[in-house]
């Protein structure tokens, strides 16, 4: 386990996890623009999550050795994560609801500032939260949202528990 300890020390891994997140929006603006799916409120926000992985990566990255900004790291991941799992767990229950009452899309992100009409082709969301346009074995959109954020915020739990209660093992 003091191997898992020392990865939340290293710069390397905490690059690793901001690309894995850059890589998830490269997706899914690829999903946006090349494949044109129009994404709805709760693809939105799920997108933000991601983003707020993404800012764990960097945040850890900046430098590890300091316990401040590894633990600031390490709580946004786990908040992202969890947050981002929370929301697709919802998307998923908007999308196979039988009643049509259950749930309401939003037209527009609930952001503290406008960020949807400050950056409109990342952050506006077209769609409808109760369509299924696309799927891959079996699973839609949402569904492996919630597989990608379920093991993301197992890898924060992991990594959060072995830098709190092991000691790292020497280099």
């Amino acid at each position: 386990m003091s191997w898992l300890s020392k990865i939340s020390r290293q710069r390397a891994p905490w690059l690793l996890l901001a690309l894995i997140a850059t890589l998830f929006e490269a997706t899914a603006l690829y999903f946006q623009y090349a494949m044109d799916l129009a994404p709805c409120i709760m693809c939105i926000y799920q997108r933000t999550a991601v983003l707020g992985v993404l800012l764990a990566g960097l945040i850890g990255a900046i430098n590890p050795a300091n316990i401040w900004l590894r633990l600031s790291g390490l709580a946004t991941w786990l908040v992202a994560s969890i947050w981002g799992l929370l929301l697709a767990r919802e998307h998923i229950m908007m999308q196979t609801t039988t009643d049509p009452f259950a749930f309401v899309c939003e037209f527009e992100p609930n952001f503290p500032v406008p960020l949807h009409e400050w950056i409109p082709g990342f952050f506006a969301a077209t769609g409808d939260c109760g369509n299924i346009d696309w799927q891959f074995l079996g699973l839609s959109m949402p569904g492996w949202m919630q597989v990608i954020f379920a093991a993301l915020a197992a890898a924060a739990i992991i990594v959060t528990c072995a830098s709190l209660f092991f000691k790292p093992g020497k280099s």
